[in-house]
């Protein structure tokens, strides 16, 4: 096996984003992070302050939405979400891209919303990833939103919500780590939901995954490499949802 533990756990982000979770399941989510060493929690953003708390002092990130699921909130509410979250602790902000504006070839449109809330971002010394939402576009407009995102210096580039139609395709995956600049990193979500798919797009050179099955698997990775169970301190793991 050419992996360890940890490389596995720092490529997931824990996703507590469906809407139904009721403060105790983000509690335990949360703490499910942490048990398992993740790379992040990406909540709600009205929890992002209880998360960052809890995750205070821990080398697991808080991270949320911006602009979240559909991308078409104008450009001054999603830097205001961003200002937000920063002030709430957030490290690294997921924001959607205007897929209106894709669509209609609004490309500085795209351009200038993105490049606020990543300007706003980088500020504070936090990261943008940019989500494209991938199973509405064509891979041109794939191609030029890797480009713009480069240009602009993003931290990753994002394949979905989990919340369209269709989630990271392998195909997808190959398409932006290629078109990416080389310090643009790859993030896949939508859709991952085992220990073979999530090393499936490790394969593919993306560094990042959104999931809900994070404690299976984890566990997952834990047998295979002949590793003890974690041992739980928090609770409960969330009902699935989302990514």
């Amino acid at each position: 096996m050419d992996y360890t533990y940890l490389d596995i756990a720092k490529m997931i982000d824990h996703s507590l984003l469906n809407p139904t979770l009721t403060r105790q399941q983000l509690e335990d989510g949360i703490r499910l992070a942490l048990d398992y060493g993740v790379a992040s929690v990406c909540i709600l953003p009205y929890a992002l302050p209880l998360c960052a708390s809890m995750l205070r002092g821990s080398n697991v990130r808080a991270s949320t939405t911006i602009g979240f699921p559909h991308g078409g909130h104008t450009t001054e509410v999603k830097v205001a979400e961003a200002r937000r979250a920063l002030a709430d602790g957030g490290e690294e902000l997921d924001m959607v891209v205007n897929i209106s504006a894709v669509l209609s070839g609004d490309w500085d449109y795209v351009r200038q919303d993105l490049k606020a809330v990543i300007d706003v971002t980088h500020a504070a010394g936090r990261k943008v990833k940019v989500i494209f939402e991938n199973c509405y576009l064509t891979n041109e407009q794939k191609i030029r939103l890797c480009q713009i995102s480069s240009e602009l210096n993003a931290d990753w580039v994002k394949t979905s919500t989990g919340y369209a139609p269709g989630g990271a395709t392998l195909d997808d995956l190959r398409l932006m780590r290629r078109h990416a600049a080389p310090h643009v990193q790859v993030k896949a979500a939508g859709g991952v939901r085992t220990l073979d798919a999530l090393l499936e797009v490790r394969s593919t050179g993306a560094t990042r995954c959104g999931a809900t099955r994070t404690a299976e698997m984890l566990d997952e990775c834990r047998r295979r490499l002949g590793l003890p169970p974690v041992v739980r301190a928090g609770g409960a793991a969330p009902a699935p949802g989302g990514y």
